[in-house]
C-alpha cells in the first residue's frame, strides 16, 4: 500500500528595513504574536552570497524574491550578549583555574596562588574582552554591509492565510 505524504506549500513574507532597530522590533513583534524563531531568517554575509550566486549585487532589494539566495538563521541580541559574557567569564575562569593549579601542584603558598589566580584570570578576561569585542564588531559589520546595500533584508515563513496577514501587518507598519 502506498504511503501518503502530507505535503504542504510553505510560502515567505519578506521586509526590508533601514535601520536595526526597525529589524529588531519587527522580530520582537513577531515573536510575540505567535512566530517561531526557527521560522525567521536573514540574508547571509555578503560574502556568503557572492559565493553562492558567483556575482556581486548592488541592492538587497534584488535579492528579496530569489530563491536560492543563502540565509543566515535570526540570532538575539541577547545571545549574541550572552556569547560575550561567556567568553569574557569563561576565558577568566579558565585562566584563574589553570594559574591556581599550577601554583598548588608546584607546592606554593597560599599567597602566591591567590596572586597568580589574580593575575591569569585577568589575563583571561582581557583575552576574553579582546574576543567578545570582535564578536560585537563582527555582528556590527554584517548589519551595516547590508544597510550599505539597501536595508535588511528579514523573511519570515508563513503556513495559513492568518500567518500571512499577521506576517504582512508586522513587516508593513515597520519595514521601508
Amino acid at each position: 500500500m502506498p504511503v501518503q505524504q502530507d505535503v504542504r506549500t510553505v510560502s515567505e513574507a519578506v521586509g526590508i528595513f533601514r535601520r536595526p532597530e526597525d529589524l529588531q522590533s519587527a522580530i520582537d513583534e513577531l515573536l510575540s504574536s505567535g512566530f517561531d524563531r526557527a521560522d525567521l531568517s536573514l540574508l547571509a554575509s555578503e560574502h556568503a552570497v557572492e559565493e553562492k550566486l558567483g556575482h556581486h549585487y548592488e541592492k538587497v532589494s534584488s535579492l528579496a524574491d530569489h530563491p536560492t539566495v543563502p540565509r543566515a538563521a535570526y540570532i538575539s541580541t541577547e545571545a549574541i550578549g550572552g556569547a560575550e559574557g561567556a567568553l569574557i567569564g569563561g576565558l577568566m575562569y579558565v585562566g584563574a583555574g589553570v594559574g591556581a593549579g599550577a601554583i598548588v601542584a608546584s607546592g606554593g603558598t597560599l599567597a602566591a596562588a591567590i596572586a597568580s589566580v589574580a593575575l591569569t584570570g585577568g589575563v583571561g578576561g582581557l583575552i576574553g574582552s579582546v574576543l567578545a569585542k570582535w564578536v560585537g564588531d563582527h555582528h556590527a559589520h554584517y548589519l551595516q554591509e547590508q544597510i550599505d546595500h539597501g536595508g535588511l533584508l528579514l523573511w519570515v515563513r508563513i503556513w495559513d492565510a492568518e500567518d500571512e496577514m499577521r506576517a504582512l501587518r508586522i513587516l508593513k507598519s515597520l519595514s521601508e
